[in-house]
């Protein structure tokens, strides 16, 4: 395992393979706590450790699956998992930080049937990625998750102070910044290509 494959690794969480604007999964909570942003980083925390813990937990589950030849379980495993890890943070939550517990409210609940978090679990299987790996994809892929609320609560605060058309006040101009933001991410794959690919010969 070389630095190139880290940094490739850490790249394509964040900006080339984001999970949100390129792989559209967690949508959910993208619209739904990027109102303030308060509740957007107190989300991408707990959205980040709740991927990054179950990210590692599960790559050494499914090679215990793997080993007993039952990874068609996997799913059902992984799930457990995350409602694990979810109960947790809703526990500490409660009782540490009851503020940000209730503007949270629904949306932490559905970290548990959050697309991006078994997403994210999967991917690492698919890829075949090491424990190291695992680890860093699914620390660097919660980081793009949390970096793309702020960008969104950032972007919903100051409409607030602005004229939107009727038509389009609430989700409908939170799909149109999400689309937006989207192209703008996309257009890091090119500069990942011509930046990061010739230092292979160096590293």
């Amino acid at each position: 395992m070389s630095l190139l494959s880290i940094i490739t690794i850490v790249v394509s969480a964040i900006l080339t393979e984001n999970i949100v604007l390129s792989k559209t999964l967690g949508i959910c909570p993208l619209l739904g706590t990027s109102k303030k942003t308060d509740s957007a980083i107190g989300m991408g925390l707990a959205v980040t450790f709740v991927i990054t813990v179950s990210s590692v937990v599960c790559y050494g589950l499914y090679q215990l699956l793997a080993l007993w030849d039952i990874t068609y379980l996997q799913t059902i495993v992984f799930i457990l998992v995350i409602a694990s890890l979810v109960q947790l943070i809703d526990i500490i939550l409660k009782r540490f930080s009851p503020t940000l517990y209730n503007s949270l409210g629904i949306y932490l609940a559905l970290i548990t049937t959050n697309c991006a978090v078994l997403g994210s679990a999967n991917a690492v299987v698919d890829s075949g990625y090491n424990l190291l790996e695992t680890f860093v994809y699914g620390f660097f892929t919660g980081i793009g998750f949390t970096m793309v609320l702020i960008l969104m609560s950032g972007i919903r605060e100051k409409l607030n102070r602005s004229h939107i058309p009727a038509p389009f006040v609430g989700f409908p101009i939170a799909l149109i910044i999400a689309g937006i933001l989207a192209l703008a991410f996309s257009g890091f794959s090119g500069l990942f290509e011509s930046s990061i690919l010739p230092l292979d010969g160096l590293i």
